[in-house]
């Protein structure tokens, strides 16, 4: 079959590649249908996650037909439509009889890889680093689930392919983000990012019943798609002094209820503290660019939440005297889709979340390396770029 796949940093290819197989009883084969980009591959396709392998093949947000099941897979069959959150899950142990599932306990083939940073292992994900179980990806006509009774969700019928699609990440991890903020009535949510994930974060505000969201970015497209497919108002923070602050006078000077972080470790920025950030980044002295995150963390009220959403290794200059002396709650995780799936299909089918719009542009998998430049350098609007094999 063919995939696109890691060679290098910044060095991706379209390649033949072996088919996936049955490997054990509770895996389906799924023919891809559509499968997208998203923020966080860029860490990895720049260096600043380690343990990929040349040939490895990326993806990790993608929906398909069921081709063929193991024995004892019995909610799904060949033919049905599905989409599949990203991280792969057991659904017997601990944290997944208690909806974390991407702190699955059984679905990571290599916990020595994560386990001297992170004390113990995550769960699997697919097409995302050795560190994360070095599944393969998505990007492919075919890729193998594991446990595909726990991670095939049928797609229901009249939903074109393009509103399914975003249900696998960026909405669930943006659901996520907004459940997170313990949202009250009255509430105001700041979300930093108008990408897929910051799109879908303040979508879901609102639907879980927030009265105003605020949206940052620097980039005029996105900012306009937060203002016109949200309702969300704006700030261009190329465009003021201090985020922070504007924020404050929007709030009457007291600041956001909750904020979200909907960037991560390649946030661009502007002053000194991100010219610093970005040389200790290029100088592999630390792996984060943190000026979002610390934005989030000044803006937000007393008392009030972050909620942290883009992917993180190693910051300097944490500023963990703001959050405890103001009493801050923090909420962070990769996204337990699982948990969220059902409620996020009832939405779409209702016409309550439709993340269409997200797929700005549209490639053959064959043209995969030319979308992930585009979606990278952000060029001709492009929010995320979508691949059809």
């Amino acid at each position: 079959m063919r995939a696109l796949c890691w060679n290098g940093v910044n060095d991706l290819r379209v390649e033949t590649v072996k088919d996936p197989e049955i490997i054990n009883p509770h895996d389906a084969i799924l023919r891809v249908t559509m499968s997208t980009t998203c923020g966080s591959d860029l860490h990895f396709i720049d260096g600043y996650i380690p343990t990929m392998k040349p040939g490895d093949v990326i993806g990790h947000e993608f929906m398909g037909v069921v081709e063929d099941v193991g024995p004892e897979v019995s909610k799904v069959k060949k033919g049905d439509r599905v989409v599949v959150p990203s991280f792969i899950v057991c659904g017997q142990c601990w944290y997944c009889n208690h909806q974390l599932y991407s702190l699955c306990d059984n679905t990571h083939p290599k916990p020595e890889l994560q386990e001297p940073m992170f004390g113990y292992p995550t769960a699997g994900i697919y097409g995302y680093t050795h560190a994360f179980g070095g599944y393969a990806g998505a990007h492919a006509q075919y890729v193998r689930v594991p446990f595909a009774d726990n991670d095939c969700f049928k797609a229901p019928e009249g939903l074109p392919d393009e509103q399914v699609l975003f249900l696998s990440d960026a909405a669930p991890t943006g659901y996520m983000g907004a459940d997170f903020c313990n949202i009250q009535p009255g509430d105001t949510v700041a979300v930093w990012g108008c990408g897929g994930v910051g799109l879908m974060a303040q979508q879901s505000a609102l639907l879980l019943g927030a009265e105003r969201v605020i949206a940052i970015d620097r980039l005029p497209e996105r900012l306009a798609l937060a203002r016109e497919h949200v309702g969300a108002e704006t700030i261009d923070y190329t465009q003021v002094d201090s985020v922070p602050e504007v924020l404050k006078e929007m709030t009457g000077g007291r600041g956001p209820d909750a904020c979200i972080d909907a960037v991560g470790m390649e946030a661009h920025g502007t002053g000194l503290q991100y010219a610093y950030d970005r040389a200790k980044q290029l100088a592999h002295l630390h792996t984060d660019r943190g000026e979002a995150l610390r934005e989030a963390i000044k803006a937000c009220r007393k008392g009030g939440t972050l909620s942290i959403l883009g992917v993180y290794g190693v910051m300097d200059k944490f500023p963990i005297g703001v959050i405890m002396n103001k009493g801050m709650t923090v909420r962070t995780a990769q996204q337990h889709g699982q948990a969220y799936m059902g409620r996020l299909l009832e939405h779409a089918s209702k016409g309550e979340l439709n993340p269409s719009h997200l797929a700005t542009h549209k490639f053959s998998l064959e043209d995969g390396p030319k979308g992930y430049a585009m979606f990278k350098h952000k060029t001709d609007g492009c929010v995320r770029a979508v691949f059809t094999p």
